[in-house]
């Protein structure tokens, strides 16, 4: 097994289907969805796909891939059906999972964006937040997003 299969391997506790739930500040309802994370390509990569049943919530793929000058450290690839295409650094450990965009790339910078996860002890729950910093340091809380596994 080479050095970027090892890595993608460690991306194995997500892999599966998960039901999904936003809760937005000011907003009383909670918005649901679900998402499948899936091997790709020999188990190169991962693919994540997401479908949500809030209309102003965007359904979306990303794709977790090494990277190559990170050892430990991915690069998420996100599409939208908004049209938004990001790029992400991201970072999992088997426990802690974090997105980090801080760079215009496909789309241009007008807020920098931080998801921050944990991984539950059994496996089956992951909690976690997004945050955005207009001015691209002082970070203040978006919405909360829990995966709930099912399958």
């Amino acid at each position: 097994m080479d050095e970027d299969t090892a890595d993608a391997a460690a991306l194995a506790p997500l892999v599966g289907a998960w039901a999904v739930t936003a809760e937005f500040p000011g907003m009383e309802a909670v918005v649901a969805g679900r998402a499948a994370f899936s091997w790709l390509l020999g188990r190169r990569f991962v693919l994540q796909t997401t479908e949500n049943d809030h209309p102003d919530a965007p359904d979306s793929w990303a794709v977790l891939v090494p990277a190559p000058d990170r050892p430990g450290g991915y690069v998420q690839h996100y599409f939208d059906t908004r049209g938004v295409v990001r790029l992400y650094e991201a970072f999992f450990d088997g426990r802690s999972w974090t997105l980090l965009r801080r760079e215009p790339d496909f789309s241009p910078l007008d807020f920098a964006q931080r998801f921050t996860a944990t991984v539950s002890d059994d496996g089956d729950t992951i909690d976690g937040a997004w945050e955005l910093a207009r001015d691209g340091e002082n970070w203040e809380h978006d919405f909360r997003l829990t995966y709930r596994r099912t399958g």
